[in-house]
């Protein structure tokens, strides 16, 4: 727990620590001002919030920055989980709380509204103060007015703002004469009695469901009316419906990318680096794309592409008015309850296929935004210019076949074999790729040997691996004994052409070597060079990563080592003793007067003696 040189106010945030309740919730930290600074949600109250103020030096420098302004707590008990999401985002949206990551985007998206009339109208608003059915929000004005074009072409209705009531009998409503929109073909005037009341609704009801997606039932009945007025002779008008199905037929077949099973989902997809995200969401109802649009994230606590969409889906999805039930997503989203929605992480298919085409639109999306900036701030510019240059150093160092865009970068992380995982990150010119970082759990062998553990790792990564995913180099943590396994694998096992590196560590455990070559011989690079600063910032995203990934295991699963096995030796014991001799093989070499030390004199006599015994 931190101390009042950290948080003045941590002995009244302590006495609150202990009556918040351990139940599903919502809580707010809020500074001296009394404003709102940060919101977030929880299974257990009573666990997350303390999470705050405990392992401080562990922290992220800006959740340290956020619980040094934390002058006090509200916490609102809700029943569910999903209850919980969504009064977090209510109360995001109100407080707009400066660490919360939030959409840049929030602006009031345009709606059609079909007006509760008799002889309804087609408005596209903004604001909903009018009576009637909304359909949208839509992100851009683009697909309103492609809209607009082709219900246009397809039905006619009025756009006047006179009052217009249903016809009580079957005599014709007359009315004013026509308007300028009969003449031109947009109107057919019912205002005036030349279109009767049934067949006016007909159309609109027809264009509610090209707005509801629904282009299969109105495709169908568009050519069973076809054939019907052929075969009447009435040649003229079957030729009218023919047009509108080539019209329809024509709009469906720019956005249906999947099968009609695939009815009502929501695809979102996230690129980020570690100042922003770019997140994409696109809307698929009866196999069509019904409109997709992207927007920034402006990371506030370091937060990772797992939490950011935690945060972006509930938000997109009331945003939206959604209606979708599930979500495709490219990674698991957790604190997301299935309750409320279903999550799907792909690997083949149609929601595969719309997930690679949203990924396809956030990227682009990226680029955009990053030439925008690079226009508008040159000193950014000429940052990415440096990375640019010290890709090219890369290769002219290295003398590789092509830039280095895609770097991908290896390491393990076990405590004496236990909980074995790997890590993989990737730098896309010379920025951390986030949402393609890659974990592994071991699977065969020791976990404790870390060159079959890096073996496995690179054959799982490279040997179903795309041509376009393929990095121009691959960096291993660990030295010459690494690169050794990485050539025996990449070069010899899977017969692929991708350069390797190596990144040597000296006795601080601080970056000193790069390794090139085979035999691998030092690169000659300066620790004060830029380039040299990049490839350490690669060394050091990757054991982050790992470790985080380990911790996660090591939490969620039961702890077992050689020491375990002793009787009366548990699960914390057994840690403690690693973590403070290192390893087994350290461990053994010690007095029981120094093991007695950590775990008390019972336990250590117990310890000593088995370890004793193994000699």
């Amino acid at each position: 727990m931190i101390d009042v040189s950290i948080n003045k106010n941590i002995e009244s945030i302590k006495l609150k620590l202990k009556t918040i309740p351990e139940a599903p919730g919502v809580y707010q930290h809020l500074d001296a001002s009394g404003r709102v600074i940060y919101v977030g949600k929880a299974r257990n109250l009573q666990r997350r919030v303390s999470s705050y103020f405990s392992h401080y030096d562990e922290k992220s420098p800006k959740i340290k920055m956020l619980v040094r302004n934390i002058f006090d707590i509200h916490v609102t008990v809700v029943a569910t989980e999903v209850d919980a999401l969504l009064l977090e985002n209510n109360l995001i949206k109100r407080y707009q709380p400066r660490y919360n990551s939030m959409l840049k985007d929030d602006k009031t998206y345009p709606y059609l509204c079909i007006t509760q009339e008799d002889y309804p109208r087609i408005l596209f608003t903004r604001n909903r103060q009018h009576k009637g059915q909304y359909f949208g929000p839509y992100p851009n004005q683009r697909i309103l007015r492609e809209l607009e074009a082709i219900i246009r072409q397809l039905f006619t209705y009025r756009t006047c703002n006179r009052k217009l009531t249903r016809p009580t009998d079957d005599s014709v409503q007359l009315a004013e004469r026509p308007c300028m929109k009969h003449q031109i073909g947009l109107c057919k005037a019912p205002c005036a009695g030349l279109q009767r009341y049934e067949e006016y609704n007909a159309d609109i009801e027809n264009i509610r469901r090209i707005l509801r997606g629904e282009f299969a039932d109105i495709t169908r009945e568009l050519k069973t009316k076809m054939l019907q007025l052929a075969k009447a002779l009435r040649f003229e008008e079957a030729e009218e419906v023919k047009r509108k199905l080539q019209l329809l037929e024509a709009y469906q077949s720019r956005s249906a990318v999947v099968n009609t099973n695939v009815k009502d989902v929501d695809v979102v997809s996230i690129v980020s680096d570690d100042k922003i995200a770019y997140v994409n969401m696109m809307r698929i109802k009866n196999g069509s794309v019904i409109y997709s649009f992207s927007s920034e994230v402006h990371k506030q606590l370091d937060e990772s592409d797992e939490e950011i969409l935690a945060t972006v889906i509930p938000s997109l999805h009331s945003q939206t008015e959604s209606t979708a039930q599930e979500v495709v997503v490219p990674m698991p989203v957790p604190d997301l309850p299935e309750a409320w929605l279903k999550q799907t992480v792909p690997t083949r298919g149609d929601r595969l296929q719309l997930l690679q085409l949203s990924q396809r639109n956030v990227e682009a999306y990226r680029a955009q935004c990053e030439h925008r900036r690079a226009l508008l701030n040159p000193d950014e510019a000429s940052l990415s210019r440096a990375k640019g240059h010290a890709l090219e150093r890369i290769q002219k160092m290295l003398q590789l076949p092509e830039l280095p865009v895609h770097i991908e970068c290896f390491d393990n992380s076990h405590i004496q074999g236990a909980y074995a995982v790997a890590a993989m990150v990737r730098f896309t010119n010379g920025k951390p790729n986030r949402s393609a970082y890659r974990k592994f759990n071991i699977k065969g062998g020791e976990g404790g040997d870390d060159y079959a553990s890096m073996a496995e790792v690179l054959q799982r990564r490279y040997s179903k691996l795309d041509e376009a995913d393929r990095p121009q180099l691959v960096v291993v943590d660990g030295g010459k004994g690494q690169m050794e396994v990485a050539h025996r694998v990449i070069h010899g096992e899977l017969g692929l052409d991708i350069p390797i590196a190596g990144l040597a560590k000296d006795d601080r455990h601080h970056t000193s070597e790069l390794l090139y070559g085979f035999p691998p011989q030092v690169v000659g690079l300066k620790p004060t060079d830029p380039l040299f600063h990049l490839l350490e910032q690669m060394q050091d995203e990757v054991h982050r990563f790992a470790i985080t990934f380990h911790k996660q295991k090591r939490s969620k699963g039961t702890f077992r080592t050689q020491l375990t096995d002793i009787p009366g030796i548990g699960e914390k014991t057994a840690r403690d003793l690693l973590l403070h001799f290192g390893s087994v093989k350290q461990l053994r070499l010690q007095t029981e007067a120094d093991i007695a030390q950590v775990i008390g004199p019972a336990k250590a006599r117990q310890v000593w003696q088995y370890l004793v015994g193994l000699e």
